[in-house]
């Protein structure tokens, strides 16, 4: 029957398309090809030699019974057997009729018409089952594409991922090696600014030097002259005989040795604050008479710069308020501000005389005062004033108005640390160009 071999040729295309997709059809395109050419060729047998009908139609029996065992019974061929369940009807009752027609013709001739609507059904059933399989081969392979971009997808995905953690990776290397670059920069610039306040303390040292020289030469004169005067008053008492005159002369040698005593811790106190200033500061506060700093910083600034030019003069005075007592502060870094400030005043004092005509008096003035809770210190000069456009600089590091080698540029940045990190206290300047500046330090007492 020529339906049968359209069938198995229907069911092979369908076949060669599943293995395709399956990537099995290479060990079954040969079996296929010839399966097709077999179909067609009996149904050319058919369609020619009427007489081999029945031969034929048996034939497409045993054909169809052999696709169905090849389809329940291969494994590669599990997923395709909508087939088998599309082409079973048809089978089952196309061989049913045929073994009827052969075994019991009047039976078949009664039951002709049922069997032909039947097989008419089972060929609806197979057309239906076969489009559905179709339709959802259709949404599979869609499904599988999806799939299939998706999985593309991820690949790229994972593939940016990986890239983008290499990069990441290389990235915090170099961070890291940048970081560790600059921890060691940060160490040797804190090295390096540790040796330039060291370098600055010396200096200050340096200029105090002549100052503390001066200073001290009094109260050792003073020690050497009544050391003299003592022993002149010995050998007066030694050669004496009245003993009201031993008195009275013993009692010159015991006020001269006060007075040699006074004067020598004089010295003392001169000596140990030079060694205080020289020395690394603590940071450790204590009780501080403010004015006396004051007035021991102002002459040792004084003389200091005297020693060095001997042609420098100025007129210096203080102006205290004795009501502020002592407060607590880190004696040795507040001489330094102190010094730093008053030496920059007579600095300006002294290079406005060198162009200012003979009516010029240089003056430099420290002043305290007690404001509220606070104590106010002023350094203040009749130089020539800082300039508006640069005063906003003088605090920065390395920022100097002096010529090339007269200046590190540090003082004031220090002193502004000093005052501001130090002692939680402000330092300001207000000036007119011209006519002076005054620097203003605002300390509290607690």
């Amino acid at each position: 029957m020529i339906t049968d071999f359209i069938l198995i040729i229907i069911a092979i295309r369908y076949l060669r398309t599943f293995l395709k997709a399956s990537d099995s059809l290479a060990e079954w395109e040969d079996k296929l090809t010839i399966a097709t050419y077999a179909s067609a060729f009996m149904i050319a047998v058919v369609a020619i030699f009427s007489s081999l009908h029945f031969i034929t139609v048996w034939i497409g029996q045993a054909a169809l019974l052999y696709l169905v065992y090849v389809l329940y019974k291969k494994p590669e061929f599990k997923s395709a057997r909508q087939v088998l369940i599309a082409i079973a009807p048809y089978i089952l009752i196309s061989l049913f009729s045929n073994v009827v027609k052969v075994a019991i013709p009047p039976l078949y001739k009664s039951w002709s018409g049922f069997l032909q609507s039947i097989s008419f059904f089972s060929i609806v059933w197979m057309i239906g089952v076969w489009f559905l399989t179709i339709r959802q081969k259709r949404e599979l392979d869609k499904a599988n594409k999806r799939v299939e971009e998706e999985e593309k997808n991820n690949q790229v995905i994972r593939s940016m991922k990986d890239e983008l953690e290499v990069q990441v990776a290389e990235r915090t290397a170099e961070l890291t090696k940048q970081k560790e670059e600059l921890e060691h920069a940060l160490h040797e610039l804190k090295s390096t600014q540790a040796q330039l306040i060291q370098s600055e303390k010396m200096a200050s040292l340096g200029e105090l030097t002549a100052g503390i020289a001066h200073e001290i030469q009094n109260p050792l004169n003073f020690v050497n002259n009544f050391s003299e005067v003592n022993n002149e008053l010995i050998e007066e008492m030694n050669s004496e005989t009245d003993v009201d005159e031993i008195k009275a002369i013993a009692n010159d040698i015991k006020q001269n040795n006060e007075k040699i005593a006074f004067h020598g811790k004089r010295a003392d106190a001169i000596v140990k604050g030079m060694l205080q200033h020289s020395r690394k500061s603590t940071g450790q506060k204590e009780l501080t008479d403010i004015n006396a700093l004051c007035d021991e910083y102002l002459r040792l600034s004084f003389h200091g710069l005297r020693a060095k030019d001997k042609s420098f003069n100025a007129n210096f005075k203080t102006e205290f308020d004795e009501s502020i007592g002592k407060i607590n502060a880190v004696p040795q870094d507040l001489g330094r501000v102190l010094l730093n400030l008053i030496n920059n005043a007579f600095y300006a004092v002294s290079e406005k005389k060198k162009t200012a005509g003979e009516d010029y008096k240089p003056e430099v003035v420290v002043a305290t005062k007690k404001i509220n809770n606070k104590i106010e210190i002023k350094v203040r000069d009749n130089g020539s004033g800082i300039p508006q456009n640069i005063i906003d600089k003088i605090f920065q590091p390395f920022f100097t108005t002096k010529p090339t080698g007269q200046g590190t540029g540090l003082g004031l940045s220090l002193a502004y640390d000093i005052i501001t990190k130090e002692h939680n206290g402000t330092i300001s300047v207000e000036s007119k160009d011209g006519e002076g500046t005054t620097f203003i330090i605002n300390l509290p007492f607690s």
